[in-house]
């Protein structure tokens, strides 16, 4: 068989085994003002309920041990800013989705070096001192981090990974027995280059349009994800090739927010009147 037919046929085994894995198409927000459609891949074998579950045990664990260490909520005054912040922007969350509101939100601030924030599906949110300190952050900048981080858990970003890790790894499996390669590092390589990175991606982009919106009909200016990504930039450290990365490259972002922040800009001074 030669070497053309060979990989040939290892892609089509490839598509049938995405196929087998029991994926279904469905839409976890509304568009918003920034339109996001697109329509999501989930796995029938990861469940948001599932993924809720494990993130909330995850969430309690990672408190405790920071409670251990003294470095959760050490600041009365930070903790109060951070979640000041977020008692604004979880309301706007019924814009994406009805559920998302009641859901069970906690916000907590860690002491720590690192200039970092997330967003646990079901509403459990850290934010890191490291970030505030490092970049010396407004609120609107907390705004907009915070509403990016928010965002991927309104779109359940880490069950579409989730999925399709394991879709991923079945598919390679299928691959592998329909053609008698072995795939090896190079094809565990090449499938999360070209299945997961840039799906990955993708959820950046979502998360930080859907971000701006949070902030605006929050009440902060939109343009300040503007600044925040110029910060970030500011602090250096090498990066890899875009196409090798799971965020867009700094210039890539900044253009986009610049777009985007103008476009949800009238919710922003609509809800500055207010």
């Amino acid at each position: 068989m030669s070497n053309l037919v060979t990989r040939g046929l290892a892609w089509i085994g490839l598509g049938v085994a995405f196929t087998m894995v029991g994926c279904q198409s469905v839409q976890t927000t509304r568009g918003g003002e920034v339109g996001i459609d697109r329509q999501q891949r989930m796995s029938s074998f990861v469940s948001q309920a599932e993924v809720d579950a494990t993130a909330k045990q995850q969430y309690g664990e990672i408190m405790q041990a920071a409670q251990k260490k003294e470095v959760l909520n050490r600041d009365a005054a930070t903790t109060d800013r951070v979640r000041r912040i977020a008692q604004r922007l979880i309301p706007q969350t019924a814009v994406f989705r009805d559920d998302a509101p009641r859901w069970q939100w906690e916000v907590n601030v860690l002491t720590s070096t690192e200039v970092n924030a997330w967003c646990m599906p079901g509403g459990k949110i850290a934010v890191y001192t490291g970030l505030i300190e490092k970049l010396k952050i407004t609120d609107d900048e907390l705004a907009a981090v915070m509403g990016h981080e928010i965002s991927h858990a309104l779109r359940e970003h880490a069950r579409e990974r989730m999925g399709r890790q394991v879709a991923t790894g079945v598919g390679l499996s299928v691959v592998e027995i329909f053609t008698g390669i072995q795939l090896g590092d190079l094809g565990q390589t090449l499938a999360q280059s070209m299945f997961v990175l840039p799906n990955s991606r993708e959820n950046e982009q979502e998360a930080d349009r859907i971000g701006v919106e949070l902030a605006a009909r929050a009440g902060y200016d939109p343009r300040a994800a503007v600044t925040l990504w110029t910060k970030m930039a500011s602090l250096g450290g090498d990066q890899p090739p875009q196409w090798l990365s799971t965020h867009p490259s700094h210039e890539t972002r900044v253009k986009d927010l610049q777009a985007y922040s103008q476009r949800v800009l009238p919710l922003y001074e609509k809800a500055a009147k207010s």
